[in-house]
């Protein structure tokens, strides 16, 4: 039995614009969205069951299948791992092909009446890919070279991703690619003078590129792992840019061009290529985040010591933060806060200006609390938290409230 539900908004509209309240265009993104509102409950009540009742789940439920996925995938490896000197290469085999296997079986048993089940069963089973092909390369001795693993994982969770079409899948795809990019590269440059500051621009480059393209995705799982993986991703990166040049004796520079040109693809071209996807939302600040990263590493007071070693005498390189770089950090964390208010996102603004507080912090630590006694600089951190912390609250709830004022633009489901 199909209901239909035709609220009798074409009235209330047609009073308001007369009213001069609405104008023609806000109308019209009323009435789109209405529509899709109705197609969508009608669906639902044309519909009923268990997949219609389990999509709807409430955070408890969600929370209770990510903790289940979660704790069912680390008792099985800890029960693999204690047992696993105790059974021989066939054994071992079949036990890796069988965690897998049963995972992903479970999954498709349950997808058409459980699917909230079924695509935790087939993330737990493309987690355990990851496991069984590292395990499955210790079995036979296969010669290392680890980042081949990331990207025959990366290949798993992309295939997965195309048959289930799942948020899960796709995440695990979003998170897996860039890793076997970096990988490869850092594989490439391990031990050499600066590969640290090239991992820190990639991260923090990937990173802002994944806050913009899916701040207003309507698959709410992705767009919440991405944003807290990218928060922490861009936090560690400016640590990482910020180690510079460091270097000690018996490291090379980087390899020769070709590594740096490849090394660039990485950081810059993909990205961009990427934002090109959703013009609006990422590319601006894609090309921030390029110029952000290619100036902040050379922000800084370098010097050489040395220290004796053996018969001769060693030496590294230090280096630490100008007052450029405490600039070039606050000041895009003013960018975020303001693409994020341009974009009608509340995370991107709380995230800005969390980052700006952390990065006012990190000043008063650096260049300030030093100079002071301990009872002063104490005195001085209190009242930078206390008065600093209510303006940046301030800030915050007004750009909020000033956000909540903007015609917000319609959702896109990705």
């Amino acid at each position: 039995m199909v209901r239909k539900i035709m609220p009798d908004y074409e009235s209330l509209l047609n009073r308001w614009l007369s009213a001069g309240v609405l104008d023609a265009e806000a109308a019209a993104r009323i009435r789109i969205w209405e529509s899709a509102q109705q197609s969508s409950s009608t669906r639902e009540i044309a519909a009923p069951g268990p997949a219609a009742r389990e999509s709807g789940l409430a955070w408890q439920g969600r929370l209770a299948l990510i903790l289940g996925g979660i704790l069912l995938a680390s008792g099985i490896v800890l029960f693999v791992s204690s047992h696993w000197d105790q059974l021989g290469p066939a054994m071992r085999y079949t036990l890796v092909m069988a965690m897998v296997t049963i995972f992903h079986l479970g999954g498709a048993f349950t997808r058409n009446q459980y699917p909230a089940t079924s695509s935790t069963l087939h993330a737990v089973g493309t987690v355990s890919t990851g496991a069984a092909i590292a395990l499955v390369g210790q079995i036979f001795n296969i010669q290392e070279h680890w980042p081949a693993a990331i990207l025959l994982w990366a290949i798993a969770a992309l295939c997965g991703w195309k048959l289930l079409r799942d948020q899960a899948q796709q995440t695990l795809s979003l998170l897996l690619v860039p890793s076997w990019l970096i990988c490869e590269w850092g594989y490439a440059v391990d031990n050499h003078i600066g590969a640290e500051i090239y991992v820190g621009r990639f991260l923090f480059v990937w990173a802002i590129l994944y806050l913009t393209l899916f701040i207003d995705t309507r698959r709410r799982i992705v767009r919440g792992i991405l944003f807290g993986v990218s928060t922490l991703a861009a936090v560690a990166s400016v640590s990482l840019l910020l180690t510079s040049w460091r270097s000690w004796s018996g490291m090379q520079p980087l390899p020769l061009l070709h590594t740096r040109f490849w090394g660039w693809v990485v950081i810059a071209v993909v990205p961009l290529l990427f934002s090109l996807f959703s013009f609006r939302k990422a590319t601006a600040p894609v090309l921030a985040a390029i110029a952000f990263v290619i100036a902040l590493p050379w922000c800084e007071r370098v010097w050489i010591e040395h220290y004796p070693y053996g018969n001769t005498y060693g030496f590294y390189t230090r280096n630490e933060p100008n007052l450029l770089a405490h600039a070039l950090v606050a000041g895009f964390c003013v960018f975020l806060i303001w693409w994020g208010v341009r974009q009608a996102s509340r995370g991107l603004v709380n995230f800005g200006v969390i980052a700006f507080g952390m990065s006012v912090a990190w000043f008063y630590f650096s260049n300030i609390f030093d100079k002071f006694g301990r009872s002063l600089g104490l005195i001085g951190l209190g009242i930078l938290f206390l008065a600093g912390g209510w303006a940046l609250e301030k800030t915050r709830r007004g750009l909020l409230a000033r956000m909540a004022q903007m015609p917000a633009p319609l959702e896109e489901a990705r």
